[in-house]
């Protein structure tokens, strides 16, 4: 294993551990947290330990620079608390991704190879927190264990070298999109699904958080925009973003599900010039919806964190004048967990975002990627499509695709051919890429978000939070949503605001937390510029939502009992029955750097359109100006769907695919 930091950001590492963890018992010691840390960045894949490490000689720099390494680390806590008193956000941006890092490091703390080797791990028991084979589980409960025989075998996936010279179709990405593309299409077809990342089938995936995030996403959990205002939470792995998701399956208009108040999706892309058939795609979500075994969860799956959501919305809407409120749905999530009539129910371990161990969750590597390989399809992994290839364009001008360029894990290219086309499915900034290093023309804007933000909550009494589904339940409030949600130690410590012995102080606390997090949309406010997502929050747009979202949970919290809110602003300040909710995060958040921002919903950036100049694709998911190639995925969207956009994604493939569109 390779170690990413230097001995220099080694050092700036230990200072700042012991900076931050100054008058904290810590349960090992700063330089386990460093060599912790060593493994974790030696596990990810690109320059991400390189742009970390960059960040702490500018972050040491602007401490003190060689003082900050030789002076105590009380002097140290103080140098960093007088900072965050009157740093920029530029620099309150950078000190808070490091205070991430480091946090990550020491709750992120695992021992030996296997779960039961962590036993006895320090850092997990001083906080109460109890490994899923160390919990007990009761008479009517799902046990946590594995259903065996639905996940792709090691012989279903190609290594690099085992590529072949040619396909009939090529399917670019894995994910929900390519999944369901490949699995139309190989109906008809000689299929080749082509992953950029690797394969991990449920006897692969461990609680070991560090392990995962590092394998499992794009740049380990830690890629983000180009000023670093917003995280971007991608899958890197055969199954995509269906690894590390929860699940979630709406429909971005369901009566009795969606706020009828809510901006009508369809309506909106019709009205921009790119209208779906709405009888073919409600048959599209039904088929994918079939397949999946789509279902409301158990109650029982979240119990504590899910029902404190729901009580807490229901006490809140009692008391409101607001009409939004009282129309707004409060319901349990529907998943692709399952389903429970063949006995494989969720297991509600608490790991959703790091892969499910226990083969309950019917990922695109349990359902789709299987139908395509029971047709015959091929899947090829650890390969990166760079650009399409192209032969003379047909008798119109318009291109044909004749292959595509891929680099191989060792380095190598090659040209792999395609006879019938290729399809476009590797998510929204990858396909844009990929189209764009092929010469298509408008690839990469009017990229929008579904962003999200955490708020978390001290209860009176004992919670569990960890021990049940991680999001169970979700209120539409119309122009946002609010979702119940809970991680593991590790993500949770980086989620968690707060510095020094107040972070701490909530971590002790985690049997006693609630959580949840609002999940507003960002309408076409980004765009690729050289490959690197620009996205920015409009002062009078989604600014003021955002406050106002962030209000109305922190209400929902007092209401269902909470004695602190922790919204998840930069400098951790608390909240407490009776503030000013309004005037503190009119206040509190300025611009985007002031508070924790995420997504993992990116849309758009080759939007569908009638009008070329209007879309990088037509009304059928076929690039302008092509006969051959199709886009299946979350970038063909032409505006921001603002619900959770697996099921989506998955139904415009079917769409797209189902009637064989190379035929």
């Amino acid at each position: 294993m390779r170690t990413p930091f230097n001995p220099l950001q080694a050092a700036i590492l230990k200072a700042l551990t012991e900076a931050l963890f100054y008058g904290v018992d810590m349960r090992i010691t700063s330089d386990q947290v460093v060599a912790n840390l060593q493994h974790q960045f030696g596990m990810f894949e690109g320059n991400k330990p390189k742009e970390i490490g960059l960040s702490l000689y500018l972050v040491c720099l602007v401490l003190g620079g060689p003082f900050f390494l030789l002076f105590s680390p009380e002097w140290r806590a103080q140098r960093v608390t007088k900072r965050l008193a009157r740093s920029q956000n530029n620099l309150m941006q950078d000190l808070a991704r490091i205070r991430g890092v480091i946090y990550a490091g020491y709750y992120g703390h695992w021992e030996g190879a296997a779960e039961e080797d962590n036993d006895h791990n320090p850092v997990l028991n001083a906080i109460g927190f109890e490994l899923p084979h160390q919990r007990t589980r009761g008479t009517g409960e799902v046990p946590i264990s594995l259903f065996p025989g639905r996940d792709l075998a090691h012989d279903d996936v190609l290594a690099p070298e085992e590529a072949p010279d040619t396909a009939g179709v090529i399917v670019i990405g894995s994910g929900a999109g390519g999944a369901v593309a490949a699995a139309n299409l190989a109906q008809h077809h000689d299929v080749l699904v082509i992953e950029a990342g690797a394969h991990y089938p449920s006897s692969a995936i461990t609680h070991e958080e560090r392990r995962m995030t590092a394998r499992l996403f794009v740049d380990g959990g830690l890629q983000t925009s180009r000023d670093h205002d917003i995280v971007i939470f991608q899958g890197h792995c055969v199954g995509g973003s269906t690894v590390i998701n929860n699940g979630i399956a709406l429909r971005v208009k369901q009566v009795g599900m969606t706020h009828p108040q809510a901006n009508d999706v369809f309506a909106s892309w019709a009205a921009l010039g790119a209208p779906v058939d709405a009888a073919r795609f409600d048959a599209a979500y039904h088929a994918v919806e079939k397949r999946l075994g789509v279902e409301p969860i158990d109650q029982k799956s979240g119990r504590n964190n899910g029902t404190h959501l729901l009580n807490g919305w229901a006490a809140h809407a009692a008391a409101s004048s607001d009409p939004m409120d009282a129309a707004s749905p409060a319901l349990w999530f529907s998943k692709n967990y399952g389903p429970r009539e063949i006995n494989a129910d969720c297991a509600y371990c608490g790991y959703c975002n790091t892969g499910c161990p226990y083969g309950r969750k019917q990922g695109m590597a349990q359902s789709f990627l299987l139908d395509a390989r029971a047709a015959g399809a091929r899947i090829l992994m650890q390969t990166t499509v760079e650009k399409i290839v192209w032969g003379e364009p047909d008798l119109d001008g318009r291109r044909v695709a004749t292959g595509v360029e891929v680099l191989q894990s060792d380095g190598s290219r090659r040209t792999i051919r395609a006879t019938k086309g290729v399809v476009v499915a590797a998510g929204t900034m990858a396909s844009s890429r990929i189209l764009d290093k092929s010469g298509i023309e408008g690839t990469g804007e009017g990229i929008s978000l579904n962003i999200a933000c955490p708020v978390v909550a001290l209860m009176p009494g004992t919670m569990r939070a960890w021990d049940e589904d991680q999001m169970a339940t979700y209120v539409d409030r119309g122009d946002f949503l609010l979702e119940s949600h809970f991680q593991p130690p590790m993500s949770m410590s980086t989620l968690m605001p707060g510095w020094f012995t107040d972070h701490a102080g909530r971590m002790l606390n985690y049997s006693r937390l609630a959580s949840a997090g609002i999940l507003f949309p960002a309408d076409r406010q980004g765009r690729l510029i050289g490959g690197k997502l620009h996205f920015k929050l409009r002062d009078d747009v989604e600014l003021p939502l955002l406050r106002r979202a962030l209000a109305t949970l922190t209400r929902v919290h007092f209401a269902a009992g909470a004695k602190e809110v922790y919204p998840a602003l930069t400098r951790g300040p608390i909240l407490r029955k009776g503030d000013d909710i309004d005037l503190f995060y009119e206040r509190g958040i300025r611009e985007a750097d002031d508070v924790t921002l995420s997504s993992s919903h990116p849309q758009g950036g080759n939007g569908r359109n009638a009008d070329p100049e209007k879309g990088v694709i037509d009304l059928d998911c076929r690039v302008h100006g092509t006969t051959n190639v199709l886009v299946t995925d979350a970038s063909t969207f032409t505006s921001c769907i603002r619900v959770n956009a697996q099921l989506t994604t998955m139904a415009m493939a079917h769409y797209a695919t189902a009637g064989n569109p190379f035929a």
